[in-house]
């Protein structure tokens, strides 16, 4: 084994942007989607409704992509937790759970542009934390709600707009028609009541890529067809559960019909990462990492080297380069994919990456 001492100049950083599809195996678009009844029936499904990519009752390796919630500012849609604290609901603990994760004010009111200048209930598509890495790609969603037999696609307006928004939750945009990141014009999606991607009640939403989160405006997707929306229907009766999450989920989204917890659907969203990596080049000069001190090499009895052969032309192989600090502690390990021959008539420089 032989040290040497590395250069400042012997290492550099570099970062590089991966964008990859968020769901499960890179499929983009996501095809067919799975609910949990048991998810559903038990405590949590008062509040979000996961949704799979396979079937989670008969197929082990189902894994969830992301969770649909409903929040309302009066507490409607769902149970009252005591019937005699009226608006107290797990609707009104979702609303107040995005506002301050959005706005960080407990006072503010959702708004959707200067449209609506005040927002009281909204739905919120959250990806899985494991699936948008750093961040959600802008410009990657395409969202197709569909209603009977008429759709609408919608995307972010990152493409379209010149000067990025931030709130308590990093980067926003707005949801608009369209697709990969710009809206269309009413002439072009045949929606009456839409111009630049928006319709009467503002935009469809929200899109919050540095918390992997999409909020659509309720009104704007209960809007008729001829208007912009796809009459969803949102139900804001008091203390009842009404279920809205699935309500979108098996409405908003089927498009070739509907079968027991799945629904067939057209989504597709990358995430957005970025990688930090440490070069380090290491150099074998043509004098240098010759000699081996392998017991083969050695006289046991007499430290003698055993053939005449290795004293004036030795060979040795690099088969690994270790990493240490000042105190002599192994901080990596690098392998080389094959040993690489060494004697006085070569050099070598091998790069070594360590990925952060």
């Amino acid at each position: 084994m032989s040290y040497k001492t590395l250069d400042p100049q012997d290492f550099l950083v570099s970062a590089d942007t991966i964008t990859a599809p968020c769901w499960t195996n890179y499929a983009n678009p996501i095809l067919t989607l799975f609910t949990s009844s048991a998810q559903q029936s038990g405590t949590s499904g008062n509040y979000y409704l996961n949704v799979y990519n396979v079937n989670p009752s008969t197929n082990t390796s189902a894994e969830i992509q992301f969770n649909i919630a409903y929040g309302n500012g009066k507490g409607s849609g769902s149970l009252l937790y005591d019937a005699g604290i009226n608006g107290l609901s797990p609707s009104r603990t979702v609303y107040g759970q995005f506002r301050n994760l959005i706005y960080g004010d407990e006072n503010t009111q959702f708004s959707f542009s200067s449209v609506t200048p005040s927002q009281q209930d909204f739905y919120s598509i959250t990806i899985d934390r494991a699936r948008f890495k750093e961040s959600l790609f802008p410009g990657s969603l395409n969202l197709t709600l569909y209603s009977q037999s008429r759709a609408i696609t919608l995307t972010d307006n990152s493409l379209d707009t010149t000067t990025i928004t931030y709130c308590d939750a990093g980067r926003v945009f707005q949801i608009v028609s369209g697709s990969n990141g710009t809206a269309i014009s009413t002439a072009a999606s045949g929606l009456g009541a839409v111009s630049n991607g928006m319709t009467i009640s503002g935009s469809y939403g929200l899109f919050l890529p540095d918390i992997g989160t999409i909020i659509l405006n309720a009104p704007a997707l209960d809007l008729p067809f001829v208007s912009g929306g796809i009459a969803l229907n949102t139900l804001r009766t008091s203390n009842l559960n009404v279920n809205n999450p699935l309500r979108l989920f098996s409405t908003a989204s089927s498009r070739i019909g509907l079968t027991t917890g799945s629904v067939s659907s057209s989504f597709s969203l990358n995430s957005n990462e970025t990688v930090t990596s440490d070069f380090v080049f290491c150099r074998a000069r043509n004098g240098e990492f010759n000699y081996t001190e392998n017991p083969s090499f050695i006289s046991g009895s007499t430290g003698a080297v055993l053939y005449d052969l290795f004293i004036n032309s030795p060979t040795t192989y690099i088969t690994t380069i270790g990493m240490y600090n000042n105190s002599n502690e192994l901080l990596a390990v690098a392998k080389l994919s094959k040993p690489l021959k060494k004697d006085f008539t070569k050099e070598a420089l091998i790069r070594v990456k360590l990925d952060f």
